[in-house]
C-alpha cells in the first residue's frame, strides 16, 4: 500500500501525458454519502458522450463509485443501488456499540468482496486513488496501491457511524474530513483536464453570520426537512424528536446533529479546497433535500447525475476533446 499526505511531491505520480495526443482526462467524484449514487449516472453520461477518463479519484462514496468504475463494475453497482430498500439497508448493517462506530461494516465488506475481492488498485486498467484521513495525525492519505475493497472502506468510514479501517498499521476514516472533492489528487496523478463532481444539497451552503440571534426574529439556523436523514436507521437514531425548525421541539437527536454537522463541515472544506485548486469543469449534482442516508433513492439520484452532465455539455466541450460532447454542446 502506498501512503502519501497531500503535501507530498508529485514525483511518484508518473509521467504526464504527451502533448502529441489528447489531454489526459481525470474525473473527481466528491463525498456525500447516499447522495453519491448520482455519480453513477454522471459517469454513465460521460461515457455516452465518448469521454473515457484515464484517471479517477474519489473521496468517501466517490471512492466507492470511482473504484467500481475503474474495475469495470459500475453496472453491478447500479443494480445493487437500485435494489436497495429501507428494509434491505437495515439488513446490511451490523450495529456495534463496542468499537469506533455504530456500524461494524462487515456485512457491507462481504458484499464488496463478493464482487471486488482480490482486485488490487495497481492492476486496474484505469489509474485510481481513494482519499482517506489518518486518525491521530490527520494526514490526507492517497490510497493508490493494495486491495481495492480496503481502500474503498477506509475512504467511506464516516466518523461515529462506521468503524475506522486499519491498513498496514494505520487507522483511517472518511476522506471527506480533509478533501471532499480531491481535485489536487487527480492533478498530481497526471490529469491535464479535470472534471469534478460536487454533490450539492439544499441543507448546506446557506450559512451566514447572525449578529443578533436573540434580539429579533431570524430565519431558523437549521431548516431540516422531516425526512432529512431518511430511512429506518435514521429514525431509530433520531427517536421522537421533532424537526429543529420547530421552536418548541426537543433537543435534536444524535443522527440529526451528526448529519447537520457533517454537511456544514464538508461544505466549508469543499469551498476552501476548490478555491485553491479549481478543476477545469465543476459540475454540481444538485440533490435537493435527499438525505445523506437515503440509499433507497438511487433511481432519482442516478437520473440527477445524468441530467447534470447533459446540462454541462457546452462547458465540458470547451475543455474535453470528445466529438459527441461537442455536438451536444453546440
Amino acid at each position: 500500500m502506498f501512503w502519501s499526505p497531500y503535501w507530498r511531491s508529485d514525483s511518484d505520480a508518473g509521467p504526464t501525458a504527451g502533448r502529441t495526443r489528447s489531454a489526459r482526462v481525470g474525473v473527481v467524484l466528491g463525498a456525500g454519502a447516499a447522495r453519491g449514487w448520482a455519480h453513477i449516472g454522471a459517469l454513465q453520461e460521460l461515457n455516452a458522450f465518448g469521454i473515457r477518463p484515464e484517471i479517477v479519484v474519489g473521496s468517501s462514496i466517490g471512492a466507492l463509485v470511482g473504484g467500481c468504475y475503474a474495475a469495470g463494475k459500475l453496472d453491478m453497482l447500479e443494480i445493487f443501488a437500485r435494489s436497495l430498500t429501507r428494509r434491505r439497508m437495515l439488513g446490511l448493517l451490523d450495529f456495534s456499540f463496542a468499537g469506533g462506530g455504530l456500524i461494524g461494516g462487515e456485512r457491507l465488506r462481504a458484499k464488496l468482496e463478493a464482487e471486488l475481492g482480490g482486485v488490487r488498485i495497481e492492476d486496474l486498467p484505469i489509474r485510481f486513488a481513494g482519499v482517506a484521513t489518518e486518525i491521530g495525525g490527520g494526514h490526507e492519505i492517497w490510497l493508490q496501491r493494495g486491495l481495492l475493497v480496503e481502500a474503498i472502506r477506509a475512504s467511506y468510514a464516516l466518523p461515529g457511524v462506521f468503524e475506522p479501517v486499519r491498513i498496514e498499521g494505520r487507522w483511517m476514516f472518511d476522506g471527506a474530513i480533509v478533501n471532499p472533492v480531491p481535485v489536487s489528487v487527480a492533478r498530481a496523478l497526471g490529469a491535464e483536464r479535470v472534471i469534478a463532481f460536487n454533490i450539492s444539497s439544499d441543507s448546506a451552503g446557506r450559512g451566514t453570520a447572525v449578529q443578533d440571534p436573540f434580539g429579533r426574529q431570524e430565519p431558523p439556523l437549521i431548516d431540516e426537512p422531516a425526512n432529512d436523514t431518511g430511512g429506518v436507521i435514521a429514525r431509530w437514531w433520531r427517536g421522537a424528536a421533532r424537526p429543529a425548525s420547530d421552536p418548541d421541539s426537543a433537543s435534536p437527536g444524535l443522527m440529526t446533529v451528526m448529519v447537520n454537522a457533517f454537511d456544514i463541515l464538508q461544505d466549508r472544506i469543499t469551498r476552501s479546497r476548490l478555491a485553491g485548486d479549481p478543476p477545469d469543469a465543476l459540475i454540481a449534482l444538485k440533490v435537493g433535500k435527499i438525505g445523506m442516508f437515503e440509499f433507497n433513492r438511487a433511481d432519482e439520484l442516478i437520473a440527477i447525475g445524468r441530467e447534470a452532465v447533459r446540462k454541462a455539455a457546452a462547458e465540458l466541450a470547451e475543455h474535453i476533446d470528445a466529438p459527441r460532447m461537442e455536438a451536444a454542446g453546440g
